[in-house]
């Protein structure tokens, strides 16, 4: 059949066009999966086993995306959200949560057969471990602002693929204080009539509100992320602050003047109280600074280094390497009984906060440095030290080309991989089960109502170790 036949015979598809649509799987962005005319289809919200009206909003080359018009039969695991907006963050919130589990183990599953691994058929991949109130976890809100039509500040999160800022006065899965001081500190920039940010003319100078809570001290840190360098209205916005959220002990100000959908820029000022957060977990006691990365649900966090913890059973003797550290945490809490701490990271504010993090605990056999593991472990590497023990905890893109093929050449003993992305995660296997075994992948649920998964996976290595 030639090109022009094949092009005949494909059926005429239109944007708003309805259909039946019988709902096979969740994709890896909790959407559901059907099939129209042999062509796959994605449709947010919806769940397996459901048969839906859908409405085709996108054609593409491989795909088709639509919407629900209306559910003709509905599955027996859905449930009603908590909050109905249409932003991210909540995508799986209409599904029962036992169920949303089991989709998080099995998003691991469909990655492992995707790339296949070396003996992937055989991994043990455990049951995902959850929470017992999978709401009010995060303890970090990062919600861009605007003025609506009525001249009040509105916080919130951008609608997906959009630019329309949806106000959130509630959102389930964030800190019930970290929602209050939101939510006030829009009360006050709106009787301050304040100088908001305009994407489309950029100007105005408040871009986005970022709010960190510590659950351990009960307290938080606001950041304005603005774009201009001087801060107005800052005595007023100050007083109002201290007078109406004494909750707030760290007023920082981050200056990003790019036209840009990145949230911080570089330089970041210190405008009242403290410049960093404490938190803690278990005995170990952390300093945050406003840039600084730390897990997002202390709750799980604690059950997350608990599981490395155990898949690394660190004695004495041995050495740790902690790649992606950001202030310590998790090299800090799971290397207490190693012989040597080293770790690294980009950004220069999180290993100051390491070292600082180390000393106040009295860890006194820790190393940071400012730089990628790419660049510094080989470095280390050939200075003559080769860890008897490695974590890597790295971003959603996986771990850089070079840092895995430093692993291979100087192999550590044990190797337990952090993921937060299954993709990449078993993309990155396929290299080091060429040199290492994997004994089990452990989902965690780190973000409830989302489909995003954490998983601890413990790895040997295979071969004869030289030192």
């Amino acid at each position: 059949m030639n090109k022009k036949e094949t092009s005949k015979n494909q059926p005429l598809l239109k944007i708003g066009q309805r259909f039946y649509l019988t709902i096979k799987r969740l994709g890896i962005n909790g959407e559901g999966i059907g099939y129209y005319k042999k062509k796959i289809v994605f449709v947010p919200n919806a769940l397996p086993d459901e048969v839906i009206v859908a409405q085709l909003t996108q054609i593409k080359p491989k795909y088709l995306e639509a919407k629900i018009r209306q559910i003709k039969q509905k599955s027996p695991y859905r449930v009603k959200p908590k909050d109905a907006y249409d932003v991210g963050g909540i995508e799986l919130a209409h599904l029962a949560y036992d169920k949303q589990l089991e989709f998080k183990r099995d998003i691991i599953i469909q990655a492992l057969e995707k790339f296949k691994p070396q003996g992937y058929q055989k991994y043990l991949v455990k049951e995902t471990l959850g929470m017992d109130n999978p709401y009010e976890y995060r303890n970090k809100a990062q919600f861009q602002v605007q003025k609506n039509q009525d001249g009040q500040v509105i916080a919130g999160l951008y609608k997906p693929n959009s630019h329309i800022l949806v106000d959130l006065p509630t959102f389930c899965t964030q800190r019930p204080l970290t929602m209050k001081i939101m939510r006030t500190l829009c009360q006050i920039l709106t009787e301050l009539d304040y100088s908001i940010y305009n994407e489309k003319k950029h100007q105005g100078c408040l871009k986005t509100i970022v709010v960190r809570e510590s659950l351990a001290k009960h307290n938080a840190q606001v950041v304005f992320v603005t774009k201009d360098v001087t801060l107005p209205k800052q005595k007023q916005l100050l007083q109002a602050i201290a007078q109406q959220l004494p909750e707030v002990v760290s007023v920082m100000q981050n200056i990003n003047p790019a036209k840009t959908s990145l949230i911080w820029g570089e330089e970041t000022r210190l405008l009242a109280g403290s410049d960093h957060l404490v938190e803690t977990l278990g005995e170990i006691t952390f300093k945050l600074s406003a840039r600084a990365f730390f897990q997002l649900n202390p709750l799980q966090t604690k059950v997350l280094y608990d599981e490395v913890k155990q898949a690394l059973d660190l004695q004495v003797s041995e050495t740790l390497v902690d790649a992606y550290c950001g202030v310590g945490t998790i090299g800090l809490y799971v290397g207490q009984e190693a012989k040597k701490i080293l770790g690294m990271d980009v950004i220069a504010e999180a290993i100051a906060d390491a070292k600082q993090n180390a000393s106040q605990n009295g860890i006194t056999n820790a190393h940071y440095e400012t730089g990628t593991a790419e660049e510094i472990l080989p470095k280390w590497n050939k200075q003559g030290f080769i860890s008897d023990a490695l974590i890597v905890d790295p971003p959603r893109t996986g771990l850089d080309d070079k840092l895995l093929k430093t692993i291979l050449q100087y192999p550590p003993k044990k190797l337990v991989y952090v993921s937060c992305n299954a993709s990449t995660l078993a993309r990155d296997l396929v290299e080091l089960t060429k040199k290492y075994r994997v004994k089990y992948l452990q989902p965690i649920d780190m973000f409830p109502q989302t489909a995003r998964t954490e998983c601890v996976v413990k790895l040997e290595y295979q071969g004869v170790l030289s030192k």
